[in-house]
């Protein structure tokens, strides 16, 4: 999950409002909603990083992620990472990964709105902090590297 957020009428707002409108095969970002036609604020756009493969990918990707991507955003405000008073001027960008093998629904909402909150903290708090990444880098690693 990563995550962007920024004010209205800055440079993030432009990136929002270019993504929702460029729309590319397997790609579709879209609102981020609570519920049909209640979208979540701050104004959410969803961006899905695996491209939409088949029907269950395509339900899990709109259903169960977007609805944890929702949960998490609005948590993030009633616990104050994002300043409820400040959600109209603000705009989320969520960019979110759907594994083609995943199956089961509530794994994967869950997961999103663990991956929201936990992303919004970080951004909100500025983590991580520079010593930290200083003192790790000289070891890289991720799911598909590591020095040795």
């Amino acid at each position: 999950m990563n995550t962007v957020l920024g004010r209205k009428g800055g440079p993030v707002e432009t990136a929002w409002a270019t993504a929702l409108a460029t729309p590319r095969q397997g790609h579709i970002p879209f609102v981020a909603v609570l519920r049909p036609n209640v979208p979540v604020k701050p104004a959410t756009l969803f961006v899905n990083k695996a491209d939409i493969r088949g029907e269950r990918h395509a339900a899990l990707t709109w259903g169960a992620a977007q609805a944890g991507v929702a949960q998490g955003v609005l948590d993030s405000v009633a616990n104050g990472v994002i300043p409820a008073a400040e959600v109209d001027d603000l705009v989320l960008i969520a960019a979110v990964w759907v594994d083609w093998a995943a199956e089961v629904e509530e794994e994967i909402y869950a997961g999103n709105v663990e991956a929201t909150r936990d992303a919004l903290a970080a951004g909100a708090e500025g983590r991580p902090a520079i010593d930290e990444l200083l003192a790790l880098r000289a070891e890289p690693e991720n799911p598909f590297f590591r020095r040795s």
